[in-house]
């Protein structure tokens, strides 16, 4: 069984995910939680999961 842990910091920028208007989400490759900063969503960045590499908008 594959542990799932929850995302505490934006995989784009590095902050920590305290500010409103973050968002968690399960990556579409291998489910891990991926998470992103407000600023990180709005602007569009990339991302890339840590645990399979995906690459997103």
């Amino acid at each position: 069984m594959v542990r799932k842990e929850k995302a505490t910091i934006c995989v784009s920028c590095g902050i920590n995910l305290i500010e409103r208007g973050y968002a968690r989400f399960p990556c579409p490759q291998c489910g891990n939680e991926v998470g992103r900063c407000a600023a990180c969503r709005h602007q569009s960045n990339s991302y890339k999961c840590p645990g399979c590499g995906f690459e997103g908008p």
